[in-house]
């Protein structure tokens, strides 16, 4: 089974992060190896929406190039969910698919992390603080 490890350092960022851009839906991009994130790049929620998250075509070419510099790939996509549960939605399982990493969602209501990969269904996945 996979898993994903972050920090807790990082997961205090993401949760900070997403708390101040409420009651919009924040969203990051999460450089690592393997299965370790090891960097975060937080990315600007272009909808401005409280139930949808799109990153900007540039901020993904600059995600990815920023990843490169640093020789990490890009491990998974983060975002939240402000008002709801920390469960793919159908829109997330959509870009799920075009998008085939692990996918770390934050709940404004509980306050946790859950994290899911997309393979002939979703699956939820362990995550492991370091």
């Amino acid at each position: 089974m996979q898993k994903i490890k972050i920090s807790q350092s990082d997961k205090k960022i993401l949760s900070e992060y997403s708390e101040n851009l409420k009651p919009n839906e924040s969203c990051a991009i999460l450089f690592g190896k393997k299965d370790q994130v090891l960097d975060l790049f937080l990315t600007e929620n272009i909808e401005e929406s409280p139930v949808n998250f799109t990153i900007s075509n540039d901020q993904l070419i600059e995600g990815y190039k920023i990843a490169e510099d640093k020789e990490l790939d890009v491990v998974g996509i983060f975002h939240s969910h402000p008002d709801s549960d920390a469960f793919p939605s159908n829109t997330d399982k959509k870009f799920m698919q075009s998008n085939p990493v692990v996918w770390i969602i934050y709940s404004g209501v509980n306050k946790n992390f859950r994290a899911f990969v997309l393979e002939s269904d979703i699956i939820e996945i362990p995550i492991e603080e370091e």
